[in-house]
């Protein structure tokens, strides 16, 4: 299939608007079949030693400002972080280029079912869940998305009989026209307002994870949310909802989770720590309901014991625990965070501004956080907060080696110290897996 797919681009001229793990693997499978290759992007990549071999098989570069006029391509791949409304986009879709992505062509390929799940929170974790359970009762998972790997250039590797399991961003849906067959909805709260015009542009990207599903189809949503559950009246398919406050299709409380009145799970055998992941599990055993046994469920949930940069053990020191949470990139992610612990927290705070309100962490530091450590272009906006509500136990530091190292200082044993930013990374690593690698390295060298 990969091969017929590639070779309808031989001869072509096809572009892609920069280069990443989404369109790299694509461009060598294109270039290869004899597509005409031509890289766009606002940096010049065109010098960096990495993209020379390219250079050297023909591909072309263009490069700076005008790197989106006199487009002339046939087909353009656009990166997940690229608006598709960008004016010179735009111009040329008028002129016939054809506006594509790499999820867009893996839904129109892909020959087994596809279960997605987007949301401001829990996304990675329930995507990951999902994907362990059905993996755990002998079914083969081609796991990827938003979590790393290329789909498209894997379809050889799937048959009808398989699951795609896939994680998908607002900046994936809003350039998507195909929805999967089983498809969640997490929870939705403000977010990437630095990339969105405003909240309800957010709330409408996700909203395609829906929108073009069949009457066959499925879509899962957190009945605790209100904007996800606003959604229910858009809903094309079945609908079910989970919740951790009244009874539902699968739900939950402090003795375990159900399904209608049959517990499926009690607490107790759940390995992952707080309410958050109790929404996960929900949302995961709702997704693969009459494909996962009962026991299968069991069987995870007292093995899994998370994933990376997710409230994450790094060490115990001197009687402190430190865990690494770089992926709370938001302030309710932080708050799912802080949650999950019932001991003294030291919290190292803040990073890159994505305009998102922080008010939010004035309501949650206070009897929750015993210190907090603020760093990070945000660090000043997060003081701001934190003063306005009356909180006054946080220091601010400039380096993120000296943040690491103070709240060492300020934990004391039976305390634990959580890297849990409630910005993303940007300002100072190149992504949040980056910045959660630094923590546990300063942290190990401790």
């Amino acid at each position: 299939m990969l091969l017929e797919y590639a070779k309808s681009f031989e001869g072509k001229k096809v572009g892609f608007i920069g280069l990443g793990v989404s369109n790299t693997p694509i461009l060598r499978l294109l270039l290869q079949a004899g597509a005409l290759c031509s890289v766009r992007d606002m940096k010049d990549i065109s010098r960096e030693e990495a993209f020379a071999p390219l250079a050297a098989e023909g591909v072309e570069f263009i490069c700076g400002e005008s790197y989106l006029e006199n487009i002339d391509e046939d087909v353009l791949f656009l990166s997940p972080a690229v608006r598709q409304d960008l004016p010179g986009l735009l111009k040329a879709k008028e002129r016939g280029t054809v506006l594509t992505n790499e999820m867009e062509e893996f839904f129109r390929l892909c020959p087994c079912p596809v279960i997605g799940v987007t949301g401001s929170d829990g996304k990675t974790t329930t995507t990951t869940l999902i994907a362990k359970l059905l993996e755990a009762e002998g079914k083969t998972v081609h796991l990827g998305g938003n979590i790393g790997r290329n789909l498209l250039c894997e379809l050889d590797a799937m048959e009808k009989d398989h699951f795609a399991v896939v994680e998908l961003s607002s900046f994936q849906l809003m350039k998507m026209t195909r929805s999967p067959r089983i498809a969640v909805v997490t929870n939705l709260s403000p977010n990437h307002l630095n990339w969105h015009i405003d909240m309800e542009e957010y709330v409408t990207a996700k909203e395609n994870i829906f929108l073009f599903q069949k009457e066959t189809d499925t879509l899962i949503l957190n009945a605790d949310d209100g904007y996800a559950k606003r959604c229910a009246s858009k809903a094309k398919g079945s609908l079910r909802f989970t919740s951790g406050k009244e009874k539902g299709d699968v739900w939950f409380d402090q003795t375990g989770i159900y399904r209608g009145d049959t517990l499926v799970v009690k607490d107790e055998e759940i390995r992952l720590v707080g309410v958050h992941n109790r929404y996960n599990y929900a949302q995961a055993i709702c997704a693969t309901e009459g494909l996962v046994s009962d026991e299968t469920i069991r069987k995870v949930a007292r093995e899994f014991g998370g994933v990376e940069h997710r409230c994450e053990f790094v060490r115990e020191k001197d009687g402190v625990k430190y865990y690494n949470s770089s992926i709370d990139s938001s302030p309710t992610r932080t708050a799912a965070c802080v949650n999950s612990f019932k001991v003294p927290l030291v919290v190292i705070c803040g990073g890159y501004d994505k305009n998102i309100p922080l008010e939010p962490l004035g309501e949650l530091f206070p009897g929750k956080v015993k210190h907090a450590i603020l760093c990070g272009a945000t660090s000043e906006k997060i003081e701001k907060v934190l003063t306005d509500a009356g909180y006054t136990a946080f220091t601010r530091v400039e380096k993120f080696e000296d943040a690491v190292k103070l709240a060492s200082q300020k934990a004391v044993p039976g305390d634990c110290v959580v890297l849990s930013p409630a910005a993303a990374s940007f300002d100072m690593f190149k992504n949040f897996a980056v910045r959660g690698e630094t923590f546990k390295k300063l942290v190990r060298e401790l």
